[in-house]
């Protein structure tokens, strides 16, 4: 995939905290399956405080940010913090268009790039709880070192596509929030939980972006390549596969995110679709 060079892209839409973090990070256990299991925990509205008490962290901007020179297409197919910048402003011109269209409107949200650890509204995050959506600051969160655990962990191939869907599966739980699909219930978890089913939706919408991309005039053209880089993506991240890498079993009746079967099946829905209504049921 490459972006239009001539593309104007809005940097304002990124927080950068990047270098500022303090600390060694925090201890959570769990392996692998920390991203998983604490991801969810603060989708539920969790606090990472809770689970790991206070470390001093970054909340400040960077004051040596790169982002100045995100303006156009041709900067995001050069750095990796423009590209995001990029995929953000790419997700979220095709939300506000889609909710205008029902009638609805799309409030634009800020993703926050950090190192190490940093404050949010949901309690303290390091490196090791991976990329999230905090609905109580409504903000995302995401250390760009994730891309590379998400290859040497996880045993993704990676890919400048496997990164927009993990920004656009984040940006799947903002919109969750907006239509007032978050709480209530959604704590519930095993293969058949709302858990699950949020996290599966979360994957379906982010399908229906990515078949809405090139419309978003941020992005010139998606090949089979790019698609097949998203689902391996997120077949990497199932629970499934987590579970058997970490503990050598698997247990659905523990499951947040869902299989990988499923997660690649309810990204392929939304892709095929381009119709988030579609993905109502996913999951379900």
């Amino acid at each position: 995939m490459s972006f239009d060079p001539n593309a104007r892209l809005d940097p304002g839409q990124i927080e950068d905290r990047r270098g500022g973090g303090r600390g060694g990070g925090i201890a959570i256990g769990g392996g692998l399956g920390t991203v998983v299991l604490v991801a969810v925990y603060l989708l539920l509205g969790g606090n990472l405080g809770d689970l790991a008490g206070s470390l001093p962290a970054n909340t400040g901007p960077n004051p040596s940010s790169d982002l100045a020179s995100c303006q156009t297409g041709a900067n995001a197919n050069k750095t990796e913090s423009c590209r995001i910048t990029g995929y953000v402003n790419s997700i979220q011109a095709y939300w506000k268009s889609e909710f205008q269209d029902s009638g609805e409107q799309y409030r634009n949200i800020d993703t926050v790039l950090y190192t190490d650890v940093t404050q949010t509204a949901c309690g303290t995050a390091s490196t090791q709880v991976g990329p999230f959506y905090c609905p109580t600051d409504k903000k995302v969160y995401l250390d760009l070192g994730f891309f590379s655990e998400l290859q040497t962990k996880f045993g993704a191939k990676g890919g400048r596509f496997a990164e927009a869907y993990v920004v656009a599966h984040e940006y799947g739980h903002h919109v969750q929030d907006l239509l007032g699909l978050l709480g209530g219930g959604a704590s519930q978890t095993g293969a058949g939980g709302q858990s699950v089913h949020l996290e599966l939706q979360a994957d379906c919408f982010a399908g229906v972006w990515a078949n809405h991309a090139v419309g978003t005039h941020f992005i010139n053209q998606l090949t089979d390549a790019d698609i097949a880089a998203s689902l391996d993506a997120a077949g990497a991240v199932g629970d499934d596969r987590i579970q058997e890498e970490t503990q050598g079993s698997v247990n659905p009746d523990t499951w947040t995110h869902g299989s990988s079967a499923q997660r690649q099946s309810s990204f392929q829905s939304g892709y095929q679709s381009g119709d988030p209504g579609k993905c109502d049921a996913v999951g379900s």
